[in-house]
């Protein structure tokens, strides 16, 4: 139950009713022009408009602008350090040190939006060996035709060596209509502008003299307009009734006081917690060498490890979207992505394919029943679903791991988790997440999880 992001009102004046804890219009992930999947996923009146879209396959790579970057072929190609575009210096706000590195950069097409969007949020899947890092930005065009500034969306590093930088969002970006709230880009909804395209930038750093470079495999955002609505429609059970995956439990309160530096455990460690769940249900974790740093009295050192390294210096916690899925991405052959869904039946598309779903909620403690908690913003990881269509999720917020796995009733869990507006204890305007959840899956997924995937738009 990590607290949430900076309120934008802060810096956008926005609308009471889009005063939020973090940006609440949506995002999930709908087919790429030219990438296939269902026609309605773009444009259901109801729902709102969804856009995903990754580049990934070395054609894909080609399409944008390189400069010193080069695609390396194999069995899983990606982007890399060819030569060296130029130096620069650079000084890690967290810990004050100073260094030179040398960068290449890549630039992607221009992505125009079937709909116009509120949001976009940028995922990526990528290695950095020690002495290399990587940043994500974005420039977006308004619907006026005027363009926002480069945002950086990250400043990240897979691991975090002496030497290395600090795994780090950026505050304060802001043009006169849209912000970057953490991970996500938010157009001020009283600008009267929306997103119509994008272009990313992807620059890879290493240390001077070297021959290092990141390796990425996948760079993908997603663009969303979907309408605030505090009660969402109702979905009837679908054709993941019925079904349970075998994903492990584990719970985040067991850690509550665990390492101070990465945001002290327990009711913090919601996000790395659930990813450590759906990383594990693919058979990945992390090696005895990995974990030696764990002190050998807790539990589930590898739920420490990843808090560890998804920790956002800047936002000083584990809760960082896009950190979550590129920390998953980081073992043997997974992807990973931050989308939104559209109804509890494309999460029943997903686990009937095998596909757990980790959603982000937030909810009074009488909006979900069996919870015991309120929260401002929570991950659980969906495994399943009973008979009936309610929600089989396991839920981090839970005294031990045999109690992670609860039941939660259908319609109460699909409004907590796809509406974007809510009201808090004290009766105030607050966020909901409008559907995001992560989706970790193989590089070589099975022919039914490809198309249950194509189905919610991600490729």
């Amino acid at each position: 139950m990590s607290s949430r992001r900076t309120v934008l009102a802060a810096v956008l004046t926005l609308t009471a009713a889009a005063s939020l804890p973090r940006p609440a219009t949506a995002f999930a992930a709908g087919p790429a022009a030219g990438q296939g999947g269902p026609a309605g996923n773009t444009g259901r009146a109801a729902t709102g408009s969804i856009d995903y879209r990754a580049w990934t396959a070395p054609a894909d790579w080609r399409d944008g602008t390189a400069d010193g970057t080069g695609v390396v072929a194999g069995r899983r190609p990606y982007l890399a350090i060819a030569r060296p575009a130029g130096s620069m210096e650079y000084t890690d706000p967290h810990t004050g040190t100073k260094a030179r590195w040398e960068y290449a950069s890549w630039v992607s097409p221009v992505r125009t939006l079937p709909a116009p969007a509120t949001e976009l949020i940028a995922s990526w899947n990528a290695r950095t060996p020690a002495g290399t890092w990587l940043q994500v930005e974005v420039r977006g065009t308004y619907t006026d035709r005027t363009r926002t500034p480069w945002y950086i969306l990250g400043r990240w590093t897979s691991g975090d060596a002496d030497g290395d930088i600090r795994r780090t969002s950026v505050d304060g970006q802001r043009d006169n209509k849209s912000a970057v709230s953490t991970d996500t880009l938010a157009v001020d909804p009283a600008s009267g502008v929306r997103l119509a395209s994008y272009v990313l930038r992807l620059t890879l750093f290493r240390r001077p003299g070297t021959s290092l470079t990141p390796e990425v495999w996948r760079l993908g955002a997603m663009g969303s307009d979907i309408p605030d609505r505090f009660t969402v429609p109702a979905s009837r059970p679908g054709e993941g009734a019925g079904h349970r995956l075998a994903v492990p439990r584990y719970s985040q309160e067991i850690h509550k006081g665990q390492y101070p530096e990465y945001d002290n455990g327990g009711e913090a460690w919601c996000s790395p917690t659930s990813s450590q769940m759906a990383v594990e249900y693919w058979g990945r974790r992390p090696t005895r060498a990995q974990l030696a740093w764990v002190n050998p009295a807790y539990a589930d050192p590898q739920v420490c490890h990843a808090a560890r390294f998804t920790y956002d210096h800047q936002y000083q916690g584990c809760g960082n979207w896009p950190f979550n899925a590129a920390y998953a991405a980081t073992y043997h052959d997974m992807q990973a992505v931050i989308t939104r869904l559209h109804t509890l039946n494309d999460a029943e598309r997903l686990v009937r394919a095998g596909i757990p779903v980790i959603t982000s909620q937030s909810f009074l403690a009488s909006e979900l029943d069996g919870a015991g908690y309120g929260t401002a913003g929570h991950l659980m990881c969906v495994a399943g679903f009973t008979k009936a269509g309610d929600v089989i999720a396991n839920d981090p917020a839970s005294a031990s791991d045999k109690v992670v796995q609860r039941v939660y009733q259908r319609r109460q869990f699909e409004n907590i988790w796809l509406r974007t507006k809510r009201h808090d204890a004290q009766g105030k305007v607050k966020s909901g997440s409008g559907g995001v959840c992560y989706l970790y899956f193989p590089v070589s997924p099975s022919a039914a999880q490809q198309r249950a995937l194509r189905a919610v738009g991600v490729r």
